[in-house]
């Protein structure tokens, strides 16, 4: 599979990596943590080629460039509702996975008449929705990083993604209440984000669908063809983005 070309927009303080592909309704993809637009290498390509797909490279990831002393899934949010507004993108669907699909609850949040159907594949909007056995691991490594730091090594980057794991992302159940964007959650059987934290999101935002995705973990799920069936036969429902 071909390598898409990385293009830019400067939005000021940061000039903001992304890869774009195809005509039609525009889709947003969101990577997670740690991670980079490149991940939805085949999701540009080959899933979702009938839309004008967006994959974005947060703060502190891929080939985004900017020089940050935190980061933020709220900033996070405001970087691609810029990158919108520069690309003059008026309505968008969104496909958020892990951080991404809480930033994206921000996106619903902040401008439902902007992104008018949301996917958020295993968000949490609580520190604590994730597993114990994987903030443990989380609060090790930042604890490492830091050490690394102090060694000389450059780790300050990546102590500042772990530290997106260790914290509530900042959005209230009172926000999330008042959600009114089309709202899809897809969650694996055998996730790091707990069930009930998932299904409580579920709860809060009005009129959100829940699907757990059977078979699969947190780190294959965004591959597997019931999650890419999914997402397809909700990006595609009656209720459209026009």
């Amino acid at each position: 599979m071909a390598k898409l070309p990385t293009q830019y927009q400067d939005l000021g303080d940061v000039k903001l990596a992304y890869r774009e592909r195809g005509a039609g309704q525009a889709l947003i993809l969101l990577h997670g943590n740690s991670e980079s637009k490149s991940i939805f290498s085949a999701y540009q390509q080959v899933h979702f080629n009938g839309f004008r797909t967006i994959a974005v490279d947060s703060r502190g990831h891929g080939e985004t460039i900017s020089n940050d002393a935190s980061y933020s899934i709220r900033q996070y949010s405001e970087d691609v509702i810029q990158l919108c507004r520069a690309k003059s993108i008026a309505r968008a669907a969104v496909i958020g996975y892990s951080d991404g699909g809480n930033i994206a609850l921000f996106l619903a949040s902040k401008e439902p008449k902007i992104f008018t159907k949301i996917v958020a594949i295993s968000p949490n909007y609580l520190a604590s929705g994730i597993t114990g056995g994987i903030q443990w691991i989380n609060q090790a490594g930042a604890k490492l990083l830091r050490a690394l730091e102090r060694l000389g090594l450059p780790t300050r980057k990546a102590i500042l993604r772990t530290n997106l794991d260790l914290d509530d992302i900042g959005i209230t159940a009172s926000e999330l209440s008042s959600i009114q964007t089309s709202l899809h959650i897809i969650y694996a059987e055998h996730d790091l984000i707990k069930e009930e934290h998932l299904r409580e999101i579920g709860r809060l935002v009005p009129g959100s669908t829940l699907k757990k995705i059977a078979r699969c973990n947190h780190i294959n799920i965004l591959d597997k063809p019931e999650t890419i069936a999914d997402i397809r036969s909700y990006l595609l429902s009656e209720d459209s983005l026009d």
